[in-house]
């Protein structure tokens, strides 16, 4: 996976897009600082890509907010799978 700087964006956009047709993915930097995520959606599944990112993300939030409380691996999956109910339930 290749890192570019946001000004990379309009100074050499040609090598970012190469870049992510080779690798399927690119990762965006501003100030030196990991900012955003390039994904190769060319395959057609973008809705399921970026279901996949929203779960993934959901988990890395639930696991820093149950850690933060001192939890356990046991009471972590414990509050995981209240999320998933809850989430399925709306």
């Amino acid at each position: 996976m290749d890192f570019f700087a946001a000004r990379d964006l309009r100074t050499q956009p040609k090598n970012i897009w190469k870049s992510l047709y080779n690798d399927g993915e690119v990762i965006i930097t501003k100030n030196g600082h990991p900012m955003a995520l390039m994904l190769d959606l060319s395959g057609g599944r973008s809705e399921e890509v970026l279901e996949a990112v929203r779960q993934a993300k959901a988990m890395i939030k639930i696991r820093d907010k149950a850690a933060k409380k001192g939890l356990s691996g046991e009471e972590i999956e414990r509050e995981i799978e209240a999320y998933r109910k809850a989430k399925r339930r709306n």
